[in-house]
């Protein structure tokens, strides 16, 4: 199985930044640590194109974002204070899954050590996403001619609500969202499939709803791909997260999804998503453990 990562992680906060940055570089030594792939199976990615960014996104956005000419409001919309790196690294993670989302196709599974971005909107980035790689890998593949249809599966806390503005009125691209119903963004777009779980949602009531969206979601879009947005902010830890399931009980989340979609024969590109752990470390813990079930089905 391939892993696809960026180093060059690192981008200026100010002091106090409640953005857990340093848990894509933790992530990455925990995985080489751990040997989870041979050394020549982790890689790093291009930078997305301006031309695949456009696909999701309005040329005047692009210009602010690659200009750095945001205004101070869009900046905090965002919650990140721009900088060449930040750009830099927003650019060369949409082009991880890309390239998480080519190989998915080709060996079955795939994953990213970063992504997941799916509050950026056609116009505007929010809640610490720039440049919405879901939607931006989805129609990069079907540019290509690799795919008809695809199919979001999304399990980060927070509601998908950039990947649904997008998506709308596509049919080729299906969003399905299972997150936290009180939590950010406070005005949800809707998607093609979404559940809103109430504060404190556990283990059993998370699986019970999310099994059968998992077979209505596959059933409904007869998807060539799946995109997995794996959230570890759903963990009962997490500082924005609000729900309360266990580390074992997001190990079962994965393996469901990976399980229904390699029962239908389905690639499945997998994306790390959200983690905001009062401990960074448990965050990485949790991803990794979602890396390690995901190469443990490509290995079957």
């Amino acid at each position: 199985m391939k892993l696809f990562y960026y180093d060059q992680y690192i981008f200026p906060l100010p002091v106090g930044h409640r953005f857990p940055a340093d848990k894509y570089r933790l992530l990455r030594q925990q995985t080489a640590a751990h040997k989870l792939v041979p050394a020549e199976a982790m890689l790093t990615p291009s930078a997305a194109t301006r031309a695949q960014l456009a696909r999701a996104h309005a040329a005047a956005y692009l210009d602010q974002v690659q200009q750095g000419t945001l205004s101070p409001a869009e900046q905090r919309r965002i919650g990140l204070p721009w900088s060449p790196q930040l750009i830099e690294r927003a650019e060369h993670s949409v082009g991880a899954t890309i390239a998480a989302c080519r190989t998915a196709l080709r060996d079955g599974t795939a994953a990213t050590l970063g992504g997941g971005t799916h509050h950026a909107c056609y116009a505007e980035g929010q809640g610490y996403c720039i440049f919405n790689d879901t939607i931006i890998a989805a129609r990069t593949m079907q540019a290509e001619g690799r795919v008809k249809r695809v199919a979001v599966i999304d399990c980060d806390v927070h509601q998908g609500n950039g990947t649904a503005e997008i998506a709308a009125g596509d049919p080729s691209i299906f969003t399905f969202s299972i997150h936290g119903q009180k939590n950010f963004p406070f005005r949800k777009i809707p998607g093609d499939l979404d559940i809103g779980l109430p504060d404190g949602t556990g283990d059993e009531a998370y699986l019970a709803a999310l099994g059968p969206a998992v077979a209505q979601t596959l059933d409904r879009s007869q998807p060539d791909l799946v995109i997995f947005l794996a959230g570890a902010d759903v963990h009962e830890h997490d500082r924005l997260g609000r729900l309360g399931l266990t580390k074992a009980g997001i190990g079962d989340r994965d393996r469901l999804v990976l399980e229904r979609c390699r029962q239908a024969g389905i690639p499945v590109a997998v994306t790390m998503a959200g983690g905001y752990g009062r401990d960074i470390h448990e965050t990485v813990a949790i991803q990794l453990q979602t890396l390690q079930i995901a190469v443990s089905f490509a290995d079957k």
